[in-house]
């Protein structure tokens, strides 16, 4: 299992139990992960650091002062 974390900028679009989708968004060098339907967004990984699994499970939603910080498990 992998946990990897996301940016959520509402409160309530996802909730701990949720299986969801994620789609994998290509940079220069970089690759980040948007949780659909553009729900949360992912940092930036290398590519030896991409995600495999295209979905996953919410395991928990945390108000912080930046955002919403939501963590997402991934079968890898």
């Amino acid at each position: 299992m992998r946990r990897e974390k996301f940016k959520m900028e509402r409160p309530n679009l996802v909730q701990p139990g949720d299986h969801v989708e994620i789609t994998e968004i290509q940079t220069n060098m970089n690759y980040s992960y948007i949780i659909e339907p553009a729900v949360a967004m992912s940092g930036c990984f290398k590519a030896p650091e991409r995600l495999k699994s295209r979905e996953g499970v919410i395991v928990s939603v945390d108000n912080t002062p930046r955002g919403f910080i939501v963590t997402a498990e991934f079968d890898e």
